[in-house]
C-alpha cells in the first residue's frame, strides 16, 4: 500500500447484527493465481485473455511491474484483462523504480523472473514491504549468477542486476515456502538446462500448476513428506486464457462469519480447492463446522466448487504443522473461530507467520487477548482456549497495517458481547477490495470504511 495511504487511518466498529447473516456471494479472485497469471502471461508468446482477476492494490502492483518491464497489459471494461507477453527473455529494463506496495508475493516472484534476465532493475515496496526479509529469496537466486545489492538485512529497496549467463541449480528449501520455491523455479524459465526445486513439506503448487498451463515442461515428483520439482528452462511459453477462482484466503472470513454468528447460512461461490490450499477447510470440519461442497468443477485447471456454512457448536482441535503451509494465511481467521468453540485449539508450527506483512503470530494472540479470550504462545505454537460462547469483544485492535488481521477482528466483532473496533482498515483493500459491502450484503452492517 503506497505510503500516503498509509498515513490516513480508517477506523471501522464491528458490532453484532440485528438478524442471522444470509445469502450467496462471490469473494474477489485468488491473489496467488492473479499475481502468476500476470507475470506468465507477460512471459508468454502472445496474447493471455485473464478473468476474474483480483483487483486489489497488491495485483495491481504486478501488474504495472510487468507493463514497466515491457509487457503489454490492459484491462478492458468488461473487467478482462490482456497480457501481451513478449516471450521468456524478452522483459527489458525498466525506465524507473518498480514499487510492489505491501505484496511480499510480487516482489520474491519478481525477484526470481529478475535473476535470469540480463537487465538492472531497483525495487521497492511501502513501508511494511520494506522491513520484510528478503534473503531467503536473494540466496538461492544469487546462485543463478544475480547479483542483488540490499539494506541491511536483505531489506528492500534492492538493485537487482540478472545474469547475463545464468546457470540452473538444484536448491532443497530450508523451510516450507510457496513464494521462494516459485522465485527458484521462475528464475529457471530463462536459464538453460534442468532447474530443480526439492521441498520437504509440500507447498501451494500455482506457479507448477499454471507452468504447464502455459507450455512449460514442469516434472514433480513425490519424495518423503515432499516433492521435488523440475522445471526445463528456455521453453517457448504460448499465451493461454486464465479463470482465476474465488481466492479461499478471502472466502475465509465470510465462511467463519457463517459459522459464528448465530442462525446463519450462507454460501460463497466459485471458491478455488487447490489441494495445497484447503487446510482451513479441514481444520475447520475437524472442530465440527457444517461445510458443504457443492456444484464441485475444474476451472482453468483448478478445482472449484461453491462452499455453503451454517452456524453451529465449534469444538477445540489440534492443528498439526505439517497442515500451515496450506492454510498460512488463514490462522488469525481460524484463531477466531477457536475463540469462540469449546475446548482447546493447539495451531502448531506457526513460524512463517512471524514474518508476514506483520508479526502474525504476536498480532493474533495480542489481539484476542484483548478480547478476553484465554490465549497463549509457546515456541511457534498458539494455544486458544475457548469456552463455547462468545468472548467478550470490546477492544480497540491495532491491526499494524496487515490485512488479514483487519479482516480476521472485524468478522469477531459480528459475534462477540461487545462492539470490535479497529484502528485501521483501509489495509483490507491490498487483497480484498469491496470487503466491507459484499460482507454487508450478507447482513454484517459494517460501518463505512474510509
Amino acid at each position: 500500500m503506497p505510503d500516503d495511504l498509509i498515513s490516513r487511518t480508517a477506523p471501522l466498529t464491528a458490532s453484532r447484527p440485528k438478524a442471522p447473516l444470509a445469502g450467496t456471494i462471490r469473494v474477489p479472485g485468488d491473489k496467488s493465481i492473479s499475481h502468476r497469471s500476470l507475470m506468465l502471461g507477460a512471459l508468454a508468446v502472445g496474447r493471455t485473455e485473464i478473468t476474474g482477476l483480483l483487483e486489489g492494490e497488491d495485483v495491481l502492483c504486478t501488474a504495472a511491474a510487468m507493463r514497466a518491464l515491457g509487457a503489454g497489459v490492459e484491462r478492458r471494461k468488461d473487467g478482462r484483462w490482456l497480457v501481451d507477453g513478449v516471450g521468456v527473455g524478452g522483459l527489458t529494463e525498466p525506465a524507473d523504480i518498480i514499487d510492489l506496495g505491501n505484496s511480499a508475493t510480487a516482489a520474491r516472484l519478481l525477484l526470481g523472473i529478475l535473476a535470469t534476465h540480463p537487465i538492472i532493475c531497483f525495487v521497492t515496496g511501502d513501508a511494511s514491504l520494506r522491513s520484510r526479509p528478503m534473503r531467503r529469496v536473494t540466496e538461492p537466486l544469487s546462485r543463478f549468477g544475480a547479483k542483488f545489492t540490499t539494506r541491511e538485512g536483505g531489506l528492500l529497496p534492492i538493485a537487482v542486476t540478472g545474469a547475463i549467463d545464468p546457470v540452473p541449480i538444484e536448491y532443497a528449501l530450508p523451510v516450507p515456502s510457496a513464494q521462494v520455491k516459485s522465485a527458484v523455479l521462475l528464475a529457471g524459465l530463462n536459464t538453460p538446462g534442468e532447474t530443480t526445486v526439492i521441498e520437504r513439506e509440500a507447498t501451494r503448487d500455482h506457479t507448477e500448476r499454471m507452468l504447464g498451463h502455459f507450455g512449460a515442461s514442469v516434472r514433480v515428483e513425490p519424495i518423503e513428506g515432499g516433492r521435488r520439482i523440475t522445471v526445463v528452462g528456455q521453453p517457448e511459453l504460448k499465451a493461454a486464457p486464465i479463470a482465476v477462482p474465488a481466492d479461499i484466503s478471502s472466502a475465509a472470513f465470510a465462511l467463519v462469519a457463517g459459522l459464528i454468528v448465530p442462525g446463519s447460512e450462507i454460501t460463497v461461490e466459485g471458491v478455488g480447492l487447490n489441494p495445497s490450499r484447503t487446510g482451513l477447510l479441514a481444520s475447520l470440519k475437524e472442530m465440527g463446522a457444517d461445510i458443504a461442497y457443492l456444484n464441485e468443477r475444474v476451472e482453468g485447471g483448478e478445482p472449484v466448487a461453491d462452499l455453503r456454512v451454517r452456524a453451529g457448536t465449534l469444538k477445540g482441535a489440534d492443528i498439526p504443522p505439517g497442515r500451515a503451509p496450506s492454510m498460512i494465511d488463514e490462522y488469525p481467521i481460524l484463531a477466531v473461530a477457536a475463540s469462540f468453540a469449546k475446548g482447546r485449539t493447539v495451531m502448531r508450527g506457526l513460524t512463517e507467520l512471524r514474518v508476514k506483512e506483520s508479526d502474525r503470530l504476536s498480532g493474533t494472540a495480542t489481539g484476542l487477548a484483548s478480547c478476553g479470550v484465554k490465549v497463549s504462545v509457546e515456541g511457534d505454537d498458539l494455544i486458544v482456549e475457548g469456552n463455547g460462547g462468545p468472548p467478550a469483544g470490546g477492544a480497540l485492535i491495532q491491526t499494524r497495517l496487515d490485512h488479514r488481521i483487519a479482516m480476521a477482528f472485524a468478522v469477531m466483532g459480528l459475534a462477540s458481547k461487545a462492539p470490535i473496533q479497529l484502528d485501521d482498515a483501509r489495509t483490507i483493500a491490498t487483497s480484498f477490495p469491496g470487503f466491507e459491502p459484499l460482507m454487508n450484503q450478507l447482513g454484517a452492517g459494517f460501518a463505512e470504511i474510509g
